[in-house]
């Protein structure tokens, strides 16, 4: 079994940078496609990145589209989520998400639903 936790978030002024990091444990997660969600106060859970089990793929929310970056780290239990340029609208409790599969389609790195595996979460806090 699998578990997931994220670390990196804080408080930054806005348009400072934060990198997040998802570590994975049990098994690797080199082979999941995952992503990171988001959660702000009051707001449902959305769509923030997503990568494929190779990395050869990625998927961007619109709204961070062009400022964030996801990616897999060398050693094989890691991704990442870099963060620049950031906004007050960015401040959330983000998760890391994965899912032991090697069937997802593009519909699917972008649902909540389609991940089984989720993170604790790391708040992160921009400041205006």
């Amino acid at each position: 079994q699998v578990q997931v936790a994220e670390s990196g978030g804080g408080l930054v002024q806005a348009g400072g940078s934060l990198r997040l990091s998802c570590v994975g444990s049990g098994r690797t997660i080199s082979t999941y496609p995952m992503g990171w969600f988001r959660q702000a106060p009051g707001k449902e859970r959305e769509f923030v990145a997503a990568i494929s089990w190779a990395g050869g793929s990625t998927y961007y929310a619109d709204s961070v589209k062009g400022r964030f970056t996801i990616s897999k780290g060398t050693a094989k239990n890691t991704m990442y989520l870099q963060m620049n340029s950031l906004k007050p609208d960015d401040t959330a409790v983000y998760y890391c998400a994965a899912k032991n599969t090697a069937y997802f389609t593009p519909s699917d790195f972008v649902n909540e639903r389609s991940y089984d595996t989720w993170g604790q979460g790391t708040q992160v806090t921009v400041s205006s």
